[in-house]
């Protein structure tokens, strides 16, 4: 039906239209269109105010004329009430008149009206262009009915659809609680404004506490919630390292004796819990007991039981951070990486019930409302050649082209294309693990002896190229030709990717992988992760190049536009 549009597909999380009842999907449908008709008509009736009125009388008896009219919400203070009463009545005339629905026709077609619902409007003949139509329609209905909930949200808190948060002093999205008038944590520097500027706080959100949980100034209950916080971090970080790590390594030997049960019989995931005796359970939660209610005792600042870094003095390792700047760095990472575990191992959970495995393949669970009902096993366009079933196709999103650069069905053009995303992919992982490695390792020696520059003297990222000699890059650029022309040519008769005289991720003379159904994982593996490495290399050299380093503090760059906190220019910058 229309309404079905990439990249999500059919849509129906709720499971609304499960009962195959066409007569209730059309009168949804119609609701739908006609919802978002009326939030496309009233978004462009809350902008159009702030910048044309009508001349003349609104109300003529009661002298109100419409320049007087504030814009949004407030203007209903204003309007008279048979004025209201009129756009009631307007409303109903067109609902019973004109907009009433006939089974006959398509949701949203009227008899008596056109495009977008207008009465005597004139309609579109073609039949695909109509449908194109429809289908921006919804859409941008769509999109219009969560606009004007907004406007209307910010409106009735700031007195404007667009206004200053800073209007309404109760708002919970305002980061800067008021000064209490004590410093709030005696062992910490103290904040600027209550709970503003601690451990936690991180650019470009700063203090984000958009339920007001610290709206109170209750220190104790601040510092009570930030050490449950920073439990949770580090508990969902050691669960997300034990769903990965026994993909590739399981202990020897056994888990239970007693039981006959090895380490290498206890699945992975959700469940290990179904197969693990029930004393073994009651031993997590012993030792997780023990800790918290006996070993790990507060000291005051949260989430620090006097056992230094990553609680290795419990070994008898010295672990402790000395140096006050390296270990606030620190103790933003955690909080940070902490909070990402969290998220992170909810959604393996989630993954992980709905499918058997924290990564498995959303095919394996057929009703869920992630997967895309798409592909086009009986469309023209994708015969002979599938697009769809190629390599790259991964759940939830599937085949995802909303270009549509893959319509024509040209196989040759795919295969390029393919291929050089590989290549590009291939290239960003390794760039990104150059970004990373010279972070914390460089080569001894020299870079270019001649110059006499050292490969310690040279920066890492973006700046490394004013200080590398023109003949090195002119080599880095001779290589790369090198291998793209020797090495790395394309051949029609072998898979986008795949080279006579490389291995896997195209290094010259490695080994492949012989075993069918391993290699296509591997591969879709390593295209998935080509892509993210693109994104990330993006996104490195763009914080690199604004801030000086691939994850270089954004307050070192005053004009960024990711910057929350603007500092006060000293004057009234809208005078009107």
């Amino acid at each position: 039906e229309l309404g079905v549009q990439a990249p999500v597909g059919f849509w129906d999380p709720l499971g609304l239209s499960r009962d195959g009842d066409t007569a209730t999907f059309k009168r949804r449908r119609s609701t739908e269109i006609k919802h978002g008709r009326v939030s496309m008509l009233a978004c462009v009736g809350y902008i159009v105010p702030e910048y044309v009125k009508f001349p003349g009388y609104l109300a003529p008896k009661s002298g109100i004329m419409f320049e007087e009219v504030p814009n949004g919400l407030t203007a209903l203070a204003k309007v008279p009430g048979a004025g209201v009463a009129q756009i009631i009545a307007f409303a109903g005339a067109m609902e019973l008149n004109f907009l009433t629905a006939d089974p006959g026709r398509a949701p949203g077609d009227f008899k008596n009206a056109g495009r977008l619902g207008i009465p005597f409007g004139g309609g579109i003949e073609d039949a695909e262009k109509r449908k194109r139509s429809l289908n921006a329609e919804i859409a941008n209905g769509r999109l219009a009915m969560m606009a004007i909930i907004g406007m209307f949200f910010q409106d009735g808190l700031t007195g404007s659809a667009w206004g200053d948060w800073l209007l309404y002093d109760d708002s919970p999205l305002r980061s800067f609680a008021p000064d209490p008038g004590y410093n709030t944590l005696p062992d910490w520097s103290k904040p600027k404004n209550g709970f503003e500027g601690l451990i936690g706080d991180q650019a470009p959100l700063g203090l984000w506490d958009p339920a007001g949980f610290s709206k109170d100034g209750d220190i104790e209950k601040f510092k009570r919630r930030r050490e449950v916080e920073i439990k949770h971090g580090r508990v969902s970080m050691l669960a997300t390292i034990g769903y990965i790590v026994p993909e590739y390594f399981k202990f020897p030997g056994y888990l239970s004796p007693s039981a006959d049960l090895k380490f290498v019989d206890v699945p992975n995931g959700l469940k290990a819990l179904s197969v693990m005796p029930a004393a073994g359970i009651a031993q997590f939660f012993a030792f997780a007991g023990f800790l918290e209610l006996s070993y790990n005792k507060p000291l005051g600042e949260p989430g620090n039981y006097g056992k230094g870094l990553f609680g290795l003095g419990s070994v008898g390792l010295s672990a402790s951070v000395s140096d006050p700047d390296v270990r606030d760095r620190k103790l933003r990472a955690e909080i940070s990486n902490g909070r990402l575990a969290m998220v992170a191992i909810i959604g393996m959970f989630f993954q992980d019930g709905l499918t058997g495995s924290a990564w498995g393949d959303w095919a394996l669970y057929t009703d869920s409302p992630l997967r895309f009902f798409g592909g086009g096993g009986s469309s023209p366009a994708y015969k002979p050649f599938d697009p769809a079933t190629e390599l790259g196709v991964q759940e939830p999103v599937g085949f995802w082209d909303p270009l549509g650069l893959s319509r024509d069905g040209d196989t040759a053009t795919f295969k390029r294309r393919r291929s050089t995303e590989i290549k590009h992919g291939r290239v960003s992982m390794l760039a990104c693990v150059g970004y990373i490695v010279p972070e914390y390792v460089k080569f001894p020696g020299y870079l270019a002896p001649k110059s006499g520059i050292m490969f310690e003297e040279v920066p890492n990222g973006l700046t490394a190229l004013a200080k590398v000699p023109g003949a090195g890059v002119a080599q880095i650029i001779a290589f790369a030709g090198a291998m793209e022309l020797n090495f790395l040519t394309a051949d029609p008769g072998r898979a986008p990717g795949d080279f006579k005289n490389a291995g896997r991720l195209g290094i010259p003379f490695g080994g492949g992988i012989e075993d069918a159904e391993k290699r296509k994982r591997s591969l879709n593996a390593e295209i998935a992760n080509g892509r993210l490495a693109m994104m990330a290399i993006i996104g490195m050299f763009f914080q690199d190049g604004l801030t000086g380093s691939a994850w270089g503090d954004w307050l070192l760059y005053d004009d960024s536009p990711l910057r929350s906190f603007a500092p006060d220019p000293g004057y009234n910058t809208l005078p009107d």
